[in-house]
């Protein structure tokens, strides 16, 4: 299933600034880390209906993500 563009738009920003918000990044460095995640790439892709997930609950899974690659 295929979220509408201009809604899954509106949640990439929501994740983004809540994502930059919690890792205490600039909104240039976060949306440069949510464009090449995993879970961005899942959204896009409509896989496993990631898009219809809270915000909250992206954010989470986004942090993760970022946390091991930082740490690897």
């Amino acid at each position: 299933m295929n979220a509408e563009p201009l809604i899954l738009q509106m949640k990439y920003t929501d994740i983004v600034k809540g994502f930059a918000s919690k890792q205490h990044l600039n909104l240039d460095d976060a949306l440069r880390f949510f464009y090449d995640s995993e879970v961005y790439q899942l959204m896009k892709d409509g896989v496993s209906d990631m898009h219809c997930m809270s915000e909250k609950y992206l954010i989470e899974d986004l942090e993760e993500e970022y946390q091991r690659k930082r740490n690897s």
